[in-house]
């Protein structure tokens, strides 16, 4: 994950005319929030909603948690107006839903542009068909282009799998090759990449592990349905004792007069690169993040 990334481990949906959930939103501890305008919102309800997300937005932040709009997609009727309404209330993203290739996100930008939208305002874009998958790399590799807004990917595994006509009980094992390369494509262009949401939200044992699969197959976090699933989110995608404890061994040990200008050194019966040392520092400071986070610090 590139150090220049918000932590993301948690990422929960929020309807956009969920008045009490929206006030509630103060005592949560996501890591970020999605205002949704698209599939929570019916057809009927979105000019309201609009609305009712615009005055939340006037309101003072009553949240740490980055604050991300998902709008509805390009090739729907209500994507001018829900860009607009976004770019009003000047989130720290806005969510594409149905990214299907690069195309779209150039259209964005361009439409961004020409409400001259701050730049702070960053892109995320949702991985849900088939061709957004067959065309990842290329919708990641848009995060290179000078001044591009692409933060994050985020999969969309329930309209995924509806696109492809898969069900069962073991379709997210069928799936790991697509998860995969989202994830290469994300990891390969420096863009945070988030796992799907988990639809139980009572089957607390089933979300653990679905995180835990998540989080050893490299995903920076997860979506959620439920304030429920935040705690076991912000554990699972946070790196555990041991293995900080292991980083700042290896950062310590670089940090020795005689390993100063050593490629490899052995530490505890093992040999230790300075790719190691890398990938500590960058766990370190993570954990540091998170660990300001708890303390109601702002971002490190």
């Amino acid at each position: 994950m590139g150090t220049n990334l918000p932590i993301l481990r948690s990422v929960l949906y929020m309807p956009a005319n969920n008045q009490r959930a929206l006030a509630k939103l103060a005592v949560l501890d996501c890591d970020a929030v999605i205002f949704d305008l698209e599939d929570s919102v019916a057809p009927d309800a979105k000019p309201d909603a609009r609305e009712q997300l615009r005055d939340f937005f006037k309101e003072p932040k009553n949240t740490s948690a980055v604050r991300a709009i998902r709008i509805n997609g390009v090739d729907t009727p209500w994507f001018t107006e829900d860009l607009m309404a976004a770019r009003a209330c000047s989130p720290d993203a806005i969510v594409i839903p149905k990214i299907s290739s690069s195309a779209a996100l150039a259209l964005v930008e361009d439409a961004l542009a020409e409400t001259d939208a701050p730049s702070a305002i960053k892109l995320w874009a949702m991985i849900e068909t088939a061709a957004g998958v067959l065309n990842v790399a290329d919708i990641a590799a848009y995060a290179r282009l000078e001044n591009a807004r692409l933060q994050s990917l985020i999969l969309g595994t329930n309209d995924l799998f509806k696109e492809v006509a898969l069900t069962g009980d073991h379709v997210r094992e069928i799936v790991h090759p697509w998860l995969m390369q989202i994830i290469l494509a994300a990891k390969a262009h420096g863009v945070a990449v988030i796992d799907g949401v988990f639809n139980n939200f009572r089957d607390l044992d089933g979300f653990d592990l679905e995180c835990a699969n998540g989080a050893n197959m490299g995903f920076d976090g997860k979506t959620l349905i439920h304030p429920t699933q935040i705690d076991g989110a912000n554990r699972h995608f946070a790196p555990g004792a041991e293995a900080v404890a292991d980083a700042q061994k290896i950062v310590d040990a670089f940090g020795l007069a005689d390993n100063a200008d050593k490629g490899v050194i052995s530490l505890d019966g093992k040999m230790v690169e300075r790719l190691h040392l890398e990938q500590a520092q960058t766990l370190l400071a993570r954990q540091a993040v998170i660990d300001a986070r708890m303390k109601g610090e702002d971002e490190i």
